[in-house]
């Protein structure tokens, strides 16, 4: 446990560092844009929280390699492989001029040079025909391998809109992931998440609930590339663990993704990456943590944003528990995925609706 106690202890010394000196920086780190779509905070706040994260990951597994070569090393050439995913999205934090094309192909080079460089190739998703093609085309293979990297990176920074929600999302998906490594003895995963969550639980401490500083496009990035990259090294590494189960496990956020694209494009016609005020988690803001009188009070706006966090935490673990559950049975896990996809939108439709039950509802 030593790698994630300083994976923890760095992470919230440097963050801590980053806010008490944002004087110094927050001419390009601050978020200062408090009036946008999907914006809640109310006053400029760095978000530059990956930068801390990236760092309690370095240190910790640097440690862990003058203590066991092997396991440092790979948590070494993971870290460098994720550079290209997390200096795209810092760049945005301190500049706001890449974009999201960019971060995304950023994300794919990380992913093949991940994949180069530790092995970790989809050679199967268990769907008929495709793992024929993926067999007999290793291109095929490669090109699936990025594309789900990239989406699972890209899907953590669409959820990354109140405070603690994608961290404590990536804390409870990790954990899920730590647990299956451990039961096929892979150390160096194992080991590679538990330095990742530890880090995430340093910058939560500033984060959450009060919001002082953001994960930003770099830490979300960092962190979707992380469970991607581990996810598919996982299932890569040890044949016994279903393909489906990193999909059910990161359930939430990529349906989440998908159903954002569905409800652009399909419903409202307009591009897939226009910004809009309809994710799952702000409609939850909105209509289910409820407030009458916190128009002018900075302290209550604060405390509403963090009180729907937790609603989404609960979301996720419908799809982490079973996946956890059934992680070597894939036709469990496909129920489960279906399963999961219905009662998010029965969710969802509720909320649009207004019918939700008076017991979920947070008043004040």
């Amino acid at each position: 446990m030593s790698v994630l106690a300083i994976s923890f202890l760095t992470s919230l010394l440097i963050t801590l560092w980053v806010i008490r000196n944002s004087h110094l920086h927050s001419k390009f780190s601050a978020d200062s844009d408090i009036s946008g779509i999907q914006k809640f905070h109310t006053h400029a706040v760095p978000r530059i929280g990956g930068l801390g994260i990236l760092l309690g990951l370095c240190i910790a597994l640097v440690v862990r390699y003058f203590e066991n070569e092997s396991v440092g090393q790979f948590g070494l050439i993971l870290i460098a492989s994720s550079l290209p995913a997390f200096l795209s999205g810092f760049l945005e934090d301190v500049t706001k001029k890449v974009g999201v094309k960019v971060r995304l192909i950023a994300t794919f080079i990380a992913a093949a040079i991940a994949g180069h460089l530790l092995g970790g190739w989809l050679t199967s998703v268990q769907l008929l025909g495709i793992d024929n093609l993926m067999l007999a085309y290793p291109a095929i293979a490669i090109g699936i391998t990025c594309f789900a990297v990239a989406g699972v990176a890209n899907a953590f920074n669409i959820i990354d809109g109140y405070n603690g929600l994608s961290s404590m999302v990536a804390i409870i998906i990790l954990g899920g992931l730590a647990y299956v490594a451990f039961q096929v003895g892979d150390t160096q995963i194992m080991i590679a998440g538990l330095a990742m969550i530890g880090a995430l639980l340093g910058f939560l401490v500033w984060n959450y609930p009060r919001g002082l500083i953001f994960l930003g496009d770099g830490g979300a990035y960092l962190i979707g590339f992380w469970i991607a990259e581990l996810s598919v090294l996982l299932t890569a590494r040890h044949p016994e663990v279903s393909k489906w189960f990193p999909l059910l496990l990161c359930i939430y956020p990529i349906f989440e993704t998908l159903f954002t694209i569905y409800r652009r494009v399909i419903l409202k016609r307009v591009h897939p990456g226009m910004p809009d005020a309809s994710h799952l988690h702000q409609l939850i803001y909105r209509r289910v943590v409820r407030w009458d009188d916190v128009n002018n009070d900075q302290r209550m706006l604060i405390y509403r944003n963090s009180m729907t966090s937790p609603y989404l935490w609960l979301i996720c673990l419908l799809g982490v528990i079973p996946a956890v559950l059934f992680w070597r049975y894939h036709l469990a896990l496909k129920g489960f995925v279906i399963l999961f996809a219905i009662s998010y939108a029965w969710i969802y439709w509720g909320i649009v609706r207004y019918r939700v039950p008076e017991y979920l509802i947070n008043r004040r």
